[in-house]
């Protein structure tokens, strides 16, 4: 499905349109005009009829576009400058993780996402096959503020861009306190549950973590003047993106070694809860031991055994039993194993 939103400069307006009210070429937009494409999962035909007659792009830029359709998974964020337009992926988070609650769907089950966007000095075309909020988002605000497509391709994407990295709060913050309570229940409890609960948590911070870092990269890009078709004018806004951006990737590092530290935690109080049950049995096993050995004096087939014949024998026997028990436990207490 195609939408076009594109700002009129002659009637000074934004209106919606279709790809035959464009001209034949993106090269024949009049000047002053801006022209969002966005492709919303579209067919073949229509990705040639937009990447292959109306704005033409390399072979390669091309073959990254359509990746996740061919193959079946995401590229990874990049950036790329050719002669006539600016080239750029990013990943946004999968519609089923943005503002999930604790039990969400599990990350290694769940497609990357692949946004991909081509700008010129006058267009906009944006690529995605499945839903993405940070695209209807976009589209809400322009309908509120027609103006600002005026500004340009490059505050158009610094829009989609803002809106793609205040998705990740929810899930950063979410990670803070599922790691939060796991630290608190890991104290009192170290279960095998708790362990596999926390790999769950590693995977989704792994995940976080390489979308994190190569989109950081991709903004650090724009904001440096690299590229001409960001204006300095709008890279105060894609500032404001980086500096998001470095925050939730550094609240990302801090849960990855929260995430390694409990894992280490979890060993180790594992080890401890181990070597307590281990001395617990061993001492018990020594009391069992004392007993053992008197019961085995007595038990000896001998027929001259004094004590067998008197009276008051077994109870002797009894008695002996339990002082050794009690001197063993004076002494585990003397040296403070227990």
């Amino acid at each position: 499905m195609i939408h076009i939103v594109r700002w009129n400069p002659v009637s000074s307006a934004t209106e919606s349109a279709t790809l035959d009210q464009l001209p034949a070429a993106g090269a024949e937009l009049p000047e002053g005009s801006v022209v969002w494409i966005d492709l919303d999962n579209p067919t073949p035909e229509e990705e040639a009829r937009v990447l292959k007659a109306f704005l033409p792009v390399h072979a390669l830029t091309l073959e990254d576009i359509v990746k996740p359709r061919d193959s079946g998974s995401a590229h990874l964020p990049k950036v790329e400058e050719f002669p006539d337009y600016l080239f750029a992926i990013v990943n946004p988070l999968p519609l089923e993780l943005i503002g999930a609650g604790p039990k969400s769907a599990r990350v290694n089950k769940l497609p990357r996402p692949q946004l991909s966007a081509v700008l010129t000095e006058t267009l906009l075309i944006t690529h995605h096959y499945s839903a993405m909020p940070c695209i209807r988002d976009c589209r809400g605000l322009l309908a509120r503020h027609a103006k600002n497509v005026k500004r340009g391709p490059d505050y158009l994407f610094h829009l989609i861009l803002d809106g793609i990295v205040d998705d990740y709060s929810p899930m950063v913050d979410r990670i803070a306190q599922q790691l939060d309570h796991l630290e608190t229940k890991m104290f009192r409890q170290p279960t095998p549950s708790v362990l596999a609960k926390l790999l769950r948590v590693k995977r989704e911070v792994t995940y976080l973590r390489k979308t994190l870092i190569l989109e950081r990269e991709v903004l650090a890009r724009l904001i440096r003047g690299e590229f001409q078709l960001v204006d300095p004018r709008e890279m105060a806004y894609y500032r404001n993106v980086y500096d998001h951006l470095v925050r939730y990737t550094d609240l990302i590092e801090n849960a990855r070694e929260m995430v390694s530290d409990l894992m280490q935690t979890h060993l180790a109080a594992t080890s401890n809860r181990l070597n307590e049950i281990m001395k617990t049995l061993t001492m018990i096993s020594t009391l069992g031991m004392a007993g053992t050995l008197i019961v085995g004096y007595y038990g000896m087939n001998f027929k001259h055994i004094g004590e067998l014949d008197w009276e008051y024998g077994h109870w002797v026997a009894f008695g002996l039993m339990a002082l050794v028990g009690v001197g063993l436990l004076g002494v585990y207490r003397w040296k403070k194993w227990l």
